[in-house]
């Protein structure tokens, strides 16, 4: 039925949802999984009175973001191990998280995406509308969300 499975993770409770049942259904079918966290760019700042952080620093901030990010997704391939499901922890560097989670999903040749149901983000959620939406109207590959 299925022969990869891309389960979207950031590490919250309710992603970890998604992530079990990625598992169980890799379990089940014989499938493997590709455990993917999008990290987002540092934020340049350009408004007055902004503060503008010197090209080490932000470098420093988006090394910790990555191995964060890391940690997030080998507790995924931890979790598949211990099911014997084969997991690839992957990361992807984006500001534009639902085109990423597609992006990566075709690359890795996925025939099925797992996400929550949603990440919400603040106004930028009520202006532009929640990442699993996104997945949902513009993926060609079909998506499994869960609340």
């Amino acid at each position: 039925m299925y022969k990869r499975i891309l389960v979207a993770t950031d590490g919250s409770k309710l992603s970890q949802k998604a992530v079990e049942h990625g598992l169980g259904l890799a379990d089940i079918t014989g499938a493997e999984v590709v455990a993917l966290k999008v990290i987002p760019r540092y934020p340049q700042t350009y408004f007055e009175g902004g503060v503008a952080l010197a090209a080490a620093e932000i470098s420093k901030i988006e090394a910790q973001w990555q191995a964060e990010a890391m940690e997030v997704v080998n507790a995924v391939k931890a979790a598949g191990q211990k099911r014997e499901v084969k997991v690839k922890a992957i990361t992807a560097k984006s500001d534009l998280v639902a085109e990423a989670i597609i992006a990566a999903a075709k690359r890795s040749k996925c025939d099925l995406i797992i996400m929550a149901s949603h990440g919400r983000k603040g106004l930028k959620r009520l202006l532009l509308g929640s990442e699993t939406t996104h997945v949902l109207t513009h993926s060609h590959i079909p998506v499994l969300v869960l609340r």
